[in-house]
């Protein structure tokens, strides 16, 4: 056991047994003189006579100034002279400013706690064998310079909940059994812990402790945040600090630096677990304030997600010391807000320099130019990817599969995910068109060196999102192109579900294209918009309040595509249905022309596996039928179905067969010709 918490032991049965005297006294027992617990031999209580300056005082604070924050009453250090530390009993009267009369009553409710005797004690003094139990009659009638305030609700006993209050019935108040706290009984015996009561909604946090590691931008951050505390606020109530932002993991770090200034733990109320009703909120409130008058700790509320801000103002005003409001966007008005973002990307590679060490070389530059992370998710990736593999190329590929994975958004619904499989030679183009797409990913792959590297990032922040306009009649190979350029980034594609993200209710659609838009400027996924005239439409004019939303919907989306830093494709089947701010914010059109008789050809040549069993196939002939390419890929597979049944190879016959059965569903007119196998052949006349 440490000295602390032997001279706290000696302080607490000192004052206990100077409660018994007492009790003694009172009940014409004994009478007898108790050494108080600095060794001054005096008569009654061992603090009588001695002002509140002549108690021990704390010796050091965890805040810089005297804001009512909790300083601790734990044990010091080896290093540390214990002497200079007070007993939690001191700590407890001096934190929450009892008087000398409350401090008499509560150590009359824990003895009767900690000491069995004081139960038949309190009865004889009180005249009643019944009566065990300490009251408000008993202490007025027991202890020196009595006050009558101690009863009222905003003196400390009742406010801070130290004693708990059993008043039956028409009983009246001052003969009501009291009883000490249980945690704070806990406390003066020096166990310092986090109340039952508040555990259920709130939980330690584990921060980063980066320390001087930290990216450069997030110290900024929290030593802008503790100035603004030690200027404006020296003294008095702190307020809280909001901190603004999409990324919690870089506002955890800010947070940890702000915590470990004040030298306090953090704990974590979820917002969805704060009380609703105001009794219950106020009980919250009570509680965590008391901790935090009497233990090193901060709260960290997470609103990230649906946060009630008015719920949020009640707790805020009923709260001081350290609190950190986590949300997307500012949610109280007074308050040292601050956003904060991920590091920058010269802040990400470093991070990914470190934490691979030797094995970097160039994956750092690689990682930090295609995907957006904090510096926690940055370690713990290189962990994955130094564990899976051991040189740098191994290491490469799989701290870039870790990356992808950790950051696939969550778009189940609103989204569906496409595994990229077709290659560029599986594309048939012309050369113009071609050289678009290549252009497309190699912007993707190049987009940090230019941007970061080069400076542009620096010289604007809009117009550096990277969009592209695929445009053509349906199957000429707008969504192939697609998987072709997120196979080749080895990306993930996601192709939006416009009846998801498109809502009747005003603000549902802009909520949902920013957390698409969003999930793609982490890197790890290209949005696919199908149909996008649907929602890129052009704006009308204003007629009533429908038309009004919907415009404002469409300029939601004009000024998300100029800060939009990922890729998005646009897919149309009618170009000129787009609105034409959206062809200017694009910065590749790529036109899907219907295939010529050679470019069918291709198609159908590139059309069936390698695998797939098949006989002398007349290409020309089949390249002779008007169809898309995916037209020619939906008959090559209903083809290779229906020779998988026969037990053979695709033929001609069976192939022809199947393009008919496409020609009867598009109701297209059939030149029998054109499917007859084999050729009619010419009479010579």
């Amino acid at each position: 056991m440490s000295d602390w918490q032997d001279e706290n032991t000696q302080y607490l049965s000192t004052a206990i047994a100077w409660v018994r005297s007492a009790l003694e006294q009172r009940g014409g027992v004994i009478k007898q003189t108790v050494a108080a617990p600095n060794g001054d031999a005096r008569k009654g209580p061992f603090w009588r006579g001695r002002t509140k300056e002549a108690l021990p005082q704390p010796d050091v604070l965890l805040l810089p100034q005297d804001t009512g924050a909790p300083q601790t009453a734990t044990p010091p250090t080896e290093s540390e002279d214990a002497t200079k530390v007070p007993p939690a009993l001191v700590t407890l009267s001096d934190r929450l400013a009892l008087t000398r009369f409350e401090r008499d009553v509560l150590v009359l409710c824990a003895a009767a706690e900690l000491d069995t005797s004081i139960a038949g004690l309190c009865a004889r003094a009180q005249g009643d064998p019944a009566k065990t139990y300490p009251t408000f009659a008993l202490a007025l009638s027991l202890f020196e310079q009595p006050s009558w305030d101690v009863l009222s609700p905003e003196r400390p006993l009742r406010h801070w909940r130290l004693i708990e209050i059993n008043q039956p019935g028409s009983q009246t108040l001052t003969t009501s059994p009291l009883r000490a706290d249980e945690w704070v009984v806990n406390y003066l015996k020096g166990l310092a812990y986090l109340d039952d009561r508040l555990t259920p909604m709130v939980t330690p946090m584990a921060l980063p402790q980066l320390g001087d590691a930290a990216p450069a931008s997030q110290r900024a951050a929290a030593t802008q945040i503790l100035e603004r505390i030690k200027i404006g606020f020296p003294q008095g109530r702190l307020p809280p600090i909001q901190l603004t932002g999409r990324d919690g993991g870089s506002k955890e770090v800010v947070a940890s630096l702000i915590c470990g200034a004040f030298g306090l733990a953090a704990y974590r109320l979820p917002v969805h677990l704060l009380p609703s009703a105001p009794a219950d909120l106020d009980s919250f409130a009570r509680f965590w304030q008391r901790q935090s008058q009497l233990l090193p700790v901060a709260l960290y509320i997470d609103a990230r997600e649906d946060a009630p801000a008015a719920a949020i103002e009640r707790l805020l005003a009923r709260l001081n010391g350290l609190v950190i409001l986590d949300a997307r966007d500012s949610l109280v008005a007074h308050a040292i807000t601050a956003d904060v973002a991920r590091p920058e990307p010269a802040e990400q590679r470093a991070a990914w320099t470190t934490a691979l060490g030797e094995h970097a070389g160039d994956t750092p530059q690689l990682l930090s130019g295609q995907f957006d992370l904090n510096v926690a998710e940055i370690a713990e990736l290189a962990h994955v990817a130094l564990a899976e593999a051991d040189d740098a190329p191994a290491i490469e590929t799989a701290a870039w599969k870790a990356a992808l994975s950790a950051t696939r958004p969550k778009l189940d619904n609103l989204a569906q995910r496409i595994v990229p499989k077709a290659g560029w030679d599986d594309i048939v183009l012309l050369p113009a068109e071609a050289a678009l797409l290549h252009q497309i990913a190699d912007q993707v792959g190049n987009r940090g060196t230019v941007y970061q590297d080069w400076g542009f990032e620096r010289k604007s922040s809009r117009g550096l999102g990277i969009s592209a306009l695929f445009s053509g009649e349906s199957g000429t190979g707008k969504t192939m192109a697609a998987e072709v350029i997120a196979n080749a980034l080895s990306l993930d594609l996601y192709r939006i579900d416009l009846s998801a993200v498109v809502s009747k209710y005003i603000g549902e659609t802009e909520k949902n294209l920013r957390r698409l838009f969003d999930a793609a400027e982490t890197g790890g996924a290209i949005l696919f918009f199908d149909e996008a005239d649907a929602l890129f439409g052009k704006r009308t004019e204003v007629k009533d309040s429908h038309d009004r939303y919907a415009n404002i919907e469409i300029n939601y989306l004009l000024q998300r595509m100029e800060s939009y830093r990922g890729l998005a494709i646009l897919a149309t089947n009618m170009r000129g249905a787009l609105d034409q701010a959206f062809l200017r914010r694009l910065r590749f059109i790529v036109n899907f022309r219907f295939p010529d008789a050679d470019e069918r050809k291709t198609i159908w040549q590139k059309a069936f596996p390698q695998a797939v069993p098949k006989d002398d196939l007349d290409f020309d002939k089949l390249a002779k039928l008007n169809l898309t390419g995916g037209q020619i890929a939906l008959i090559a597979l209903n083809a290779a179905f229906m020779a998988a049944e026969a037990k053979g190879p695709v033929t001609m016959p069976i192939l022809l067969d199947a393009a008919r059965a496409e020609f009867k569903k598009l109701e297209r007119p059939i030149h029998e010709p054109d499917f007859r196998w084999p050729p009619a052949t010419v009479r010579a006349v």
